[in-house]
């Protein structure tokens, strides 16, 4: 199949490369549209019983969740005083007068409310609505609000939280952050691509599958939002994982094209043995990744089914550009690959240089050197006993972030979460009167729970609010929604809000595990020995790179979740927890491109071993 391939594009070559050139343009006018339609949530599991609740408090009691949560607090005095009064009433107006709010309930519209003054009775909450449910929307909404009002207001000062400035600052940091990293970065990988090709026409190459696979993947995402809803941090897993294979597929492709043009071949003839051989690996490689990243499509969450969608299709595309429009460039440019040279002895390939000695080390002393890679990785692994695993929070913003600092205030100066309360709902609770009355008074004896509040009917459907101590998006809350579903209650309760979202968020990412797990093993165990005949390589394969994937998040959690090392990655706030959804991205993009390197090792192995080379040898060279 692949010396056909490689036949075809070396006789079409030219048609080949047009009608690429051609779809690519046609690929970024359409794609370039996809930007404005990504959206910043999908961080909930839509099947939940938080889900269920949302609808019920939004089409039954149309009641939602805050937009944002203000904590305006006196500078002398108390929030009854008369010039607090007027100015509160006055911030309160002038906010409900915005044209995207939709609601404003405060302590002093309320009837000064007790549940919304703080301890000290210098502080009052102020909640707001907006009049869009979009969670883009709400995330710009939420930092435009928040540069208005966050500071002071006349003889107050105005502490701005709530869901849509802390979804607006943790995005904003991210997108920041990486944009950061790209600019240090892309320049850097230009420089070593120098380095590692040797010449400047060939370090341009990885270009032609990274723009394959870029701009082909927004493509495929713009049609993805025509159907459903697509994170726009797709947009950096597709620039990062299309940068990265084309340099990987390239070095590939280019260094064995060279191969077999310094033997004596023609560019036609060298294009069709760089295909049979290194156009196999990266197929083949590039099958696993995709495998692996697929499994992402799993998880109920739309932002890890996003990155799954995003993943593959940069894969399957950097392949695509590969094995098509690089070989057809390949073989136009011939020898001019090899122009531009920028570093003496970098075409010349050499089967014994200083990683065939490397493994040749390795392979005199195998026991010893396995055992002690061993020692190594457990000595990483081991952290991973202690890790704890957590959504994102406020907590992992910077301490000078004014979201943090003001939902630092409103956690030290008001009791319980009366921004973020626990929904219970009782589809048939017309007809559970004393039951749920007997619920209620369990509910509130349980440790944790600040308030429960009246029950609130609509037709047969009844409504409890419960108001918790702690923050919602944390293990002890997580434990609190599980003790109350354990609670002896009515038949159809559902129990919902904002901790109840964050439990029901982690327990269907650990639910979907093993099925991701089982798929992983399973499709990698079948290409493997597919592609190498062994049913030895295929296990050991799957194996360490667990084994180094168990390393990499026993360093993670050191570092991030117990705070190590601080002074070289940089301040942070140590959370005791690593947000779950990132970990579970990582551990899949780390395993699908440590099976793409396995790939890219064993074919050079096995193709020296079939050409009758000795174990050591096929090993040593394969290596180098």
């Amino acid at each position: 199949m692949f010396e056909k391939l490689g036949n075809f594009v070396a006789r079409r070559r030219k048609g080949v490369f047009i009608v690429f050139i051609l779809g690519l343009l046609v690929s970024a006018g359409l794609g370039s549209q996809a930007f404005s339609r990504f959206d910043s949530g999908g961080y909930s599991d839509p099947s939940s019983d938080s889900a269920k609740v949302a609808e019920y408090l939004q089409d039954t009691f149309d009641v939602r969740n805050p937009s944002l949560v203000l904590a305006v607090h006196t500078k002398g005095g108390s929030v009854n005083d008369p010039q607090t009064v007027t100015s509160a009433e006055a911030l309160e107006s002038q906010i409900r007068n915005e044209a995207s709010t939709d609601k404003v309930i405060s302590y002093w519209s309320s009837g000064n409310s007790p549940f919304l003054k703080s301890k000290d009775g210098t502080s009052g909450l102020m909640f707001v609505y907006f009049k869009t449910t979009d969670f883009t929307e709400s995330d710009e909404l939420g930092g435009q609000y928040q540069e208005k009002y966050d500071g002071t207001y006349k003889n107050l000062d105005v502490y701005v939280s709530g869901e849509a400035v802390f979804a607006n600052a943790i995005n904003g940091n991210i997108q920041e952050d990486l944009k950061v990293a790209e600019f240090i970065s892309i320049p850097l990988t230009f420089l070593l691509l120098l380095l590692v090709f040797g010449a400047l026409v060939a370090s341009a190459m990885p270009l032609v599958i990274g723009v394959t696979a870029i701009i082909g993947t927004f493509f495929v995402m713009y049609l993805l939002t025509l159907f459903t809803d697509v994170s726009i941090f797709v947009l950096n897993l597709t620039t990062g994982l299309g940068l990265g294979l084309g340099i990987d597929y390239a070095l590939l492709i280019v260094n064995r094209f060279r191969e077999e043009l310094a033997k004596g071949l023609s560019k036609e003839s060298a294009i069709v043995n760089t295909m049979k051989t290194a156009g196999k690996t990266v197929f083949y490689s590039g099958l696993t990744v995709v495998v692996t990243l697929i499994s992402l499509m799993f998880f109920p969450l739309n932002f890890l089914k996003s990155m799954g969608y995003a993943g593959a299709s940069v894969v399957a595309l950097a392949v695509f550009g590969a094995l098509i429009p690089l070989p057809a460039l390949l073989v136009m440019l011939g020898e001019k690959v090899n122009k531009g040279r920028v570093r003496r002895g970098a075409l010349i390939q050499r089967e014994d240089g200083r990683w065939a000695q490397v493994a040749r080390f390795v392979m005199r002393k195998p026991i010893t050197v396995v055992a002690a890679s061993l020692a190594i990785l457990f000595f990483f692994i081991s952290p991973i006993g202690n890790a704890k695993f957590g959504q994102v929070d406020t907590d992992q913003l910077p301490a000078t972030d004014r979201a943090y600092i003001s939902s630092q205030f409103i956690a030290e100066q008001f009791p319980g979460e009366e921004g973020n309360p626990i929904e219970i709902i009782f589809p048939n609770g017309s007809a559970q009167t004393a039951e749920i009355s007997a619920f209620t008074k369990q509910l509130s004896s349980v440790s944790g729970i600040a308030r429960v509040g009246e029950p609130q009917a609509v037709g047969n459907t009844v409504r409890v609010e419960a108001v918790q101590l702690m923050k919602p998006r944390t293990p002890a809350s997580e434990a609190l929604i599980e003790e109350i579903r354990a609670l002896p209650s009515p038949d159809g309760m559902l129990v919902g809000g904002v901790a109840a979202d964050y439990a029901d968020t982690q327990g269907a990412i650990a639910d979907t595990l093993p099925i991701v797990f089982g798929w992983v093993i399973l499709i990698v165990l079948l290409l493997l020995f597919a592609f190498t005949g062994s049913l030895i390589l295929p296990i050991k394969a799957v194996l360490l790179n667990f084994l180094s994937l168990a390393a990499t998040i026993g360093v993670l959690w050191w570092v991030f979740g117990e705070g190590n090392l601080q002074s070289v990655v940089g301040d942070f706030i140590v959370t005791g927890i690593i947000d779950t959804n990132m970990m579970v991205l990582v551990a899949i993009v780390a395993f699908g491109l440590s099976m793409d390197y396995e790939v890219f090792l064993l074919s050079r192995i096995k193709e020296e071993h079939d050409a009758g080379r000795t174990n050591t040898e096929s090993v040593a060279i394969g290596l180098q």
